[in-house]
């Protein structure tokens, strides 16, 4: 049988993007793994921190596989009910306007920013998110809809930002609308923690000397 596989991030660096492979039938999504690894060995040191997904969920390693498959190998995601990508600028006013109405008493505006250094002091020139976009949006949608419910009364929307962001503007931006600013506020904090667990996006910072993959949270 055949399936698609696609790797993001440094696995596409070191692999490809997308191919396809002749695996034999009954074949596993660790199976996929194998054979992405025997002909780029380089990528079998990430394994410990890859998730993989297939047709868009994410999936088990053991997970059986069917001709036609995609599937996906993703290094750890770094950080987007009204959810989605965007490779603009976004636009704060008509994110709030989405949400907001007369019966939500606070309204908590989360927005993270390109910034211009790194953690170790280096000063970033450029800082590029590479994202699974099927995935992504989905992914969205879930953690806005689960922030909702666990919230009643709340509205949630969130936008992640795609390619090169320009240094100072918005990379992500989440807006929680809710009666009270305690529930505003906790599920803004959820949002951003589950976008940094569950989403598959990853951000490359570039400095003068080269440039550097970052893991969640960084």
């Amino acid at each position: 049988m055949q399936v698609t596989i696609r790797c993001f991030a440094v696995l596409r660096e070191l692999a490809f993007d997308r191919a396809r492979l002749d695996l034999p039938d009954a074949a596993t999504v660790a199976d996929a793994w194998s054979a992405v690894v025997q002909r780029h060995p380089a990528v079998g040191e990430h394994r410990p921190f890859v998730r993989a997904a297939r047709n868009g969920a994410y999936a088990d390693w053991d997970a059986r596989l069917f001709d036609g498959d995609q599937v996906a190998f993703l290094p750890p995601v770094s950080g987007g009910a009204e959810s989605g990508l965007t490779d603009r600028s976004i636009d704060l006013a008509a994110l709030e306007g989405r949400v907001a109405s007369a019966g939500h008493g606070a309204v908590v505006t989360f927005v993270g920013r390109a910034r211009d250094h790194a953690d170790d002091g280096r000063t970033v020139l450029e800082l590029e998110y590479e994202v699974y976009p099927e995935m992504a949006a989905i992914v969205l949608d879930e953690i806005a809809a689960e922030a909702e419910r666990r919230w009643p009364g709340s509205a949630v929307a969130v936008v992640h930002r795609t390619g090169i962001v320009p240094l100072g503007e918005a990379a992500v931006a989440i807006v929680a609308a809710a009666p009270h600013r305690s529930e505003a506020f906790d599920a803004s904090r959820f949002v951003i923690e589950a976008i940094k667990q569950r989403l598959p996006v990853w951000k490359r910072e570039r400095f003068a000397d080269g440039s550097e993959w970052k893991r969640p949270g960084a």
